[in-house]
């Protein structure tokens, strides 16, 4: 198939894409209520994946839809219209001796690309990101969400075509992995293009496109409980950050544990036997749970339990010495995306969130947070873990680029 009608179709239609503030807000309002309007279609088409993916599958959770959740991302998408825009922004302005204005503004970024897997909810979330900050979305979801991803694709188009808006300003590619193949080469007609899925869809993404990438990158989530550490604050924040929802990046998979704290381990983990999670413990740590855990989920821990990203109700535990050698294991298995300290020691705070280096530093606080709405953005495209272009949760400042203007009345240059 010659998938470069598609990238051309999408190149047109960014080019008649400048559209006023109002309207781009009135369809991405319009798209929220047709998503609820069409609830039934969607989740009945949602459900023809569903009966091809085993329930234990990690990614189970993530491809499946509820009326709930349906109506969350509706939310999103109203919060994204009622965000101001980007774009025009002026960033600086400079007056040279000679007379030249110059100022820095926000422009979009052109065409995004965006490979996902299971998770369709990233269709919704992508397009109302990029047709807000006047971007053209590329679309290529897995096989696994394809029947999900087509009926969200034509409830956004129905709502476009109503405005009488070209529908390939938001575009899905086929399901197959030739189109994957062509995304990466779309040299000239994609400006970026940003992997959302396991590490293994993100490695080969970066080591084949051809195409500028944007990581998004798998979240091995750590969560530090320190000498100082509340014990109560303790207990709910690790179960928050574990069980809330366990496919997603943000979910807890490794927690640390001071060695002067073991003692207190049954009860920092009574809430997550409740849920049933299954713990991994070093030596020391399953010494403290022995007898106090349930001992068909209770296991010793094997050197590929650390550095892990379960996406499961499994969690692994390590324990340290010191603050110290806390921060050295987490320098070396974090994936740079969320790590968190529970510590009343002031001093230790603040060294922990100068110190270590991932997107989102938490302290006392469930890293369950780390998402775009949450943190005021409306919707995310993706929580990036590099630090080129952008890192965290990526909204809309982070869809736009900036160009310089400069304006003069006859300069030349000697």
């Amino acid at each position: 198939m010659n998938y470069n009608s598609y990238f051309e179709n999408a190149l047109i239609a960014g080019r008649k894409a400048t559209l006023a503030p109002a309207l781009i807000n009135q369809v991405l309002n319009d798209v929220a209520a047709e998503a609820i309007a069409q609830t039934a279609y969607i989740l009945a088409e949602n459900q023809k994946d569903l009966d091809l993916m085993d329930p234990e599958d990690p990614k189970y959770d993530r491809l499946k839809l509820t009326a709930a959740r349906i109506e969350a991302i509706a939310g999103d998408m109203v919060s994204v219209a009622n965000l101001e825009s980007p774009l025009g922004k002026q960033l600086s302005e400079t007056h040279r001796p000679n007379g030249l204005s110059i100022t820095k503004v926000r422009v979009p970024m052109g065409v995004v690309g965006v490979i996902y897997e299971a998770r369709p909810n990233v269709t919704f979330d992508v397009f109302a990101l990029c047709f807000k900050t006047g971007n053209i979305s590329i679309l290529k979801g897995g096989s696994d969400a394809d029947h999900s991803n087509r009926a969200i694709i034509s409830v956004i188009h129905q709502v476009l075509t109503k405005h009488q808006i070209d529908i390939n300003v938001a575009t899905l590619l086929p399901a197959e992995r030739e189109a994957t193949a062509a995304l990466l080469a779309a040299v000239g007609y994609v400006d970026v293009l940003i992997p959302r899925g396991s590490q293994s869809l993100i490695n080969f993404v970066r080591d084949n496109s051809k195409v500028p990438v944007i990581e998004t990158g798998a979240g091995i989530v750590h969560t530090y409980f320190d000498l100082s550490g509340d014990l109560a604050k303790g207990a709910e924040i690790i179960a928050n950050a574990k069980t809330r929802r366990v496919s997603v990046c943000n979910a807890l998979d490794c927690l640390i544990i001071h060695v002067d704290r073991l003692v207190d381990l049954p009860q920092l983990t009574s809430l997550l036997k409740e849920k049933q999670v299954e713990i991994f413990a070093d030596g020391a740590s399953y010494a403290a749970l022995e007898n106090h855990y349930p001992p068909n989920l209770l296991n010793h821990a094997l050197p590929e339990h650390f550095g892990t990203e379960f996406l499961s109700m499994k969690m692994a535990i390590k324990t340290v010495a010191n603050f110290k050698e806390a921060l050295d294991y987490i320098a070396i298995n974090s994936s740079k995306h969320s790590e968190a300290i529970i510590s009343e020691d002031a001093e230790n705070i603040a060294t922990f969130l100068n110190d270590v280096d991932a997107a989102a530093v938490y302290a006392n606080v469930s890293t369950a947070f780390t998402d775009g709405a949450q943190f005021g953005l409306g919707a995310e495209i993706g929580i990036s873990t590099q630090k080129l272009h952008a890192r965290g949760p990526m909204g809309l400042e982070e869809l736009t680029s900036y160009k310089w203007i400069v304006k003069g009345d006859g300069q030349i240059r000697n």
